[in-house]
């Protein structure tokens, strides 16, 4: 089976996420997508700390559609340098992950 992974992915407002979401689910890139809003990010960015309030994005695919979905994320994405960063998943369920592997097949 392959390797499920969950990426998370940062946005500046709801529009852009759901967007992003219904792309990356429609163009079987992700199985699924959740929107966590108000997300308050704390970075450096050009030797500064700032804060901004945003929205997380969590896809659930495989690690096989991963660069796919990055490239599709880049092109959708207003951010010059989005976040977007993949961590498998060890364990779940089964049947879950199985759903997860056949809706981005």
């Amino acid at each position: 089976m392959n390797r499920t992974v969950v990426v998370f992915i940062t946005t500046p407002n709801v529009r852009v996420s759901r967007r992003i979401a219904r792309t990356l689910v429609k163009e079987r890139l992700a199985a699924c997508v959740n929107i966590v809003g108000n997300v308050t990010s704390i970075y450096r960015w050009n030797g500064k700390v700032e804060q901004a309030l945003e929205h997380l994005l969590l896809a659930k695919t495989t690690a096989a559609r991963f660069l796919a979905l990055k490239r599709r994320v880049k092109s959708l994405h207003p951010s010059a340098v989005p976040e977007i960063v993949s961590i498998p998943i060890q364990s779940g369920s089964s049947a879950y992950l199985s759903w997860v592997v056949s809706s981005v097949s």
